[in-house]
């Protein structure tokens, strides 16, 4: 199949209220013992307003507003045809609990490997601020074995 027609298409706007305990949840499923990510008191003394999101939480924003999968279900791809490949995030800001952060995904690029037997997928996904701010850009690539 030809993916082409994909590339450049943005997808609906989505929002989500960045929880206190999803941060927390989160960090100590990724073995993150610092204080800050667990305590207010503890992230307020080190500058931060809220409890601050660890680096690699913004993925888990559109993981959890339901925006894993669209793309490829949009492009008619069986899940149990594709692999997650690569993340890749360029902070603007620290994404803190209350945060209320708005994010639309954009396929940036498509481009094959093995001959055309693994298409890969570049999801760009800005996550902005109330304000429009933007607050953090995150690069996905989804691997999918031709099929």
């Amino acid at each position: 199949m030809n993916y082409d027609a994909f590339i450049g298409k943005e997808y609906e706007p989505y929002s989500a209220t960045v929880d206190e305990g999803r941060i927390r949840q989160f960090a100590a499923s990724v073995g993150l013992t610092d204080a800050v990510y667990h305590d207010l008191q503890a992230a307020q003394s080190a500058g931060y307003a809220a409890i601050p999101a660890p680096p690699t939480f913004a993925f888990t924003i559109a993981l959890d507003a339901g925006q894993l999968f669209n793309i490829t279900e949009d492009m008619g791809i069986p899940a149990t045809r594709t692999v997650h490949g690569t993340q890749g995030f360029s902070y603007h800001r620290p994404i803190v609990a209350g945060d209320v952060l708005r994010g639309r995904q954009k396929i940036a690029r498509l481009y094959e490997k093995k001959g055309g037997a693994l298409v890969f997928i570049d999801v760009e996904n800005r996550l902005e601020d109330a304000d429009g701010e933007p607050v953090c850009d995150v690069l996905s690539t989804v691997v999918v074995r031709a099929g």
